[in-house]
């Protein structure tokens, strides 16, 4: 494997380049009981392919951890990984003081309104009138006055801000992949979440994020596939995410009933347009013209879940076969009991009568989702050759979930995914083969899938070592975790980890984040490697205290040489050093590395947050001062976490620049 990158005529860019890239792309090389591991085949140590195991399934090996599982046996500590259930105390106390977190849909659509909803709700309830707004826009006094009575309003409503909901999002990422003793759950939550991608740019579905992380992609990761997709499917995120929450049958095949319900409906939007002469007149024309013209058929989900999730682009389908699933999938939406300022839906569903009405309409409601029988597209349908008799109804949803979740083509194409992260970016077609084998033979169970791969040869070939490259977000957790580092505010990493390059929760793209070293290797990306290295070694990222002295059980080293080889072997555990370290000893002998490196960092400001956000939590910030309340970002905290820890031990200026060289060189940013 061979990359060449080229840099511009800067002075510190060359000395970073010789440093970063010389190298960078030559790497040196419940279930049945697990088979052993065939590292000795492939001429590795047991420490060695402890190391390997743990640079695979976990978000890198902590302190004495590869001794851990040398000392438990591999086999005993993956078997432990892949039931998914160890406790994890300090985590879960870390994750307390998140609300959010604890919240069901219906209540973060509730308490988590954009702006424009709430003054809709208070125009309807008389608080906000729209000449007032218009009028507050023209003077700073008339914006700082509606911003005031904005802020009162939200707070007698018991609103938050949606800034809050999302910094709960990325804090808990961070914290469940540092702390989390089931790594393992932890990747495969962030390979899966990658897999059916939904973002926070789209506003249909970013108050949905929380509750499909939590309780749709986690819960199920190592699950079969069927039992994940279809989870998906059904999810509020990801049904409007790709719209398919508005996706109905071009012509409704509609029951008489029906057809009479609709007809009312209709007639009683036109007599509230007749008498409403109010500011809502408009909406409700808007509303009239949808009504009458229905939204008609979407095929978008239907797309990407033959494309993205489970055939792959080759997978032998056709353009009609998506069409054909598009009119299956018609009526799969979100409960429209769950609106913006409605907590009684779990009354509502618990109401028998109505569940016998809606039964007895082929309505289907499963807590956030709702089947529309009235919008499904009744007729007959083929997919993939296989045939739909007319009037299936849900029903003929989930034989398609079935059809797609168990195809040959879904079988080649997640175990390629699977390998890819797990192995290297272009893992062999015999190890393929052999697990997409195991996932047509045992009904698509995740766990054997991967029980095959890491029981292959080739998982454990000089190929597969040391050769993906991580992500922003990977960089930013193994170093963390390599340091036994204390995270008390996940924010200023999170803020290190989008200069980086990765935004997580933000990938636009259904694709999700390329799974490529080159993606995120570039000129700009090395620079912003090596200086989160320096920084983070020095402790200038707030938030995040370690001790690296202790690391070494406080014996500090007598030079910088010897700290170089001391902590590579912490850092970089079970590699070969040699090269390493010959390439990172120059840098020891500048003096001025560190500043130069400080230097271009500072002349570009970490962000640290999105101007949306700030938008977002404007209205809030200045009454919560006021009051005490403390800063935006800090309400999901409890007061102890905020507290800022004093350094422990004594990192020392030439300490921290040999461990920050480490954490940025070429052989750490390799797993």
């Amino acid at each position: 494997m061979h990359r060449t990158f080229r840099y511009p005529g800067l002075a510190l860019v060359f000395l970073l380049s010789s440093l970063l890239l010389s190298s960078f792309g030559n790497a040196e090389g419940p279930v049945a009981k697990v088979p052993k591991f065939p590292y000795k085949k492939a001429g590795l140590t047991e420490r060695q392919a402890a190391a390997h195991l743990l640079s695979r399934f976990t978000f890198g090996a902590k302190p004495g951890q590869v001794d851990e599982v040398a000392k438990m046996g591999l086999e005993k500590w993956f078997a432990q990984q892949l039931q998914a259930n160890l406790p994890d105390s300090e985590l879960d106390q870390k994750l307390a003081p998140y609300r959010s977190l604890k919240m069901s849909n219906e209540e973060i659509v509730y308490f988590y309104p954009q702006k424009g909803q709430i003054l809709k709700l208070g125009m309807q309830e008389g608080v906000f009138h729209i000449d007032s707004l218009k009028n507050s826009e023209l003077t700073k006094e008339g914006r700082i006055a509606q911003r005031e009575k904005l802020g009162a309003y939200m707070k007698e409503k018991g609103f938050r801000p949606q800034g809050e909901l999302h910094n709960a999002l990325f804090d808990q990422k961070i914290l469940r992949a540092t702390y989390s003793h089931n790594q393992l759950q932890e990747i495969l939550t962030s390979f899966w979440f990658n897999h059916f991608n939904v973002s926070l740019t789209n506003k249909s579905c970013d108050l949905y994020l929380t509750s499909y992380e939590r309780d749709v992609i986690r819960p199920n990761v190592l699950d079969k596939f069927e039992t994940i997709l279809l989870a998906t499917a059904k999810s509020p995120a990801m049904l409007a995410y790709l719209d398919n929450f508005k996706s109905v049958a071009d012509k409704p095949s509609l029951t008489p009933e029906q057809k009479k319900r609709q007809e009312r409906q209709q007639l009683m939007l036109e007599a509230r347009l007749a008498q409403d002469t109010s500011l809502q007149q408009k909406q409700l024309a808007q509303k009239s013209k949808t009504v009458k013209r229905g939204a008609g058929l979407n095929e978008n989900y239907a797309r990407e879940i033959m494309e993205l999730h489970t055939l792959g682009v080759d997978g032998g389908y056709t353009q009609q076969d998506v069409t054909q699933a598009a009119r299956i999938l018609t009526g799969w939406t979100i409960n429209p009991e769950m609106n913006r300022f409605n907590l009684n839906k779990q009354a509502t569903e618990q109401n028998p009568e109505r569940a016998a009405m809606l039964a007895k309409q082929g309505i289907v409601q499963e807590g956030d989702f709702f089947f529309a029988a009235n919008k499904h597209d009744q007729g007959a349908k083929v997919v993939l050759g296989t045939s739909f008799p007319a009037n299936g109804g849900y029903e003929e949803g989930l034989q398609l979930i079935k059809l797609l979740a168990h195809h040959p083509s879904a079988a080649k194409f997640i175990s390629r995914k699977l390998a890819i992260r797990f192995v290297n970016d272009t893992p062999p077609q015999s190890l393929i083969d052999k697990m997409a084998k195991t996932f047509r033979e045992k009904d698509g169970d995740i766990r054997e899938v991967l029980l095959t791969m890491v029981t292959a040869p080739e998982f454990w070939g000089k190929e597969a070592l040391r050769e993906k490259t991580k992500s922003p977000f990977e960089l930013a957790i193994s170093s963390v975790r390599s340091l036994n580092a204390d995270i008390q505010d996940p924010a200023p990493l999170n803020a290190w980890i989008t200069k980086m390059g990765e935004r997580i929760y933000y990938y636009q793209a259904p694709t999700g984040f390329p799974d490529k070293g080159a993606y995120w290797i570039n000129t700009g990306s090395l620079l912003n490697r090596m200086n989160f290295g320096l920084a983070l070694a020095s402790q200038k990222i707030k938030g995040v205290s370690f001790d690296l002295v202790a690391l070494n059980n406080h014996r500090e080293p007598e030079s910088a040489e010897a700290a170089l080889l001391t902590y590579s072997q912490f850092l970089l555990p079970e590699r070969n050093l040699e090269a390493t370290i010959k390439r990172l000893t120059p840098t020891l002998t500048d003096p001025s590395f560190g500043q130069k490196v400080d230097a271009a960092a500072n002349k570009k400001p970490v962000p640290m947050q999105s101007a949306q956000q700030e938008q977002e939590d404007e209205m809030m910030i200045e009454m919560q001062e006021k009051k005490g309340q403390g800063a935006k970002k800090n309400q999901n905290k409890a007061p102890e976490q905020m507290k800022t820890m004093a350094l422990k031990g004594s990192n020392t200026p030439m300490l921290a620049q040999v461990v920050g060289i480490i954490i940025g060189s070429p052989e750490f940013q390799r797993r």
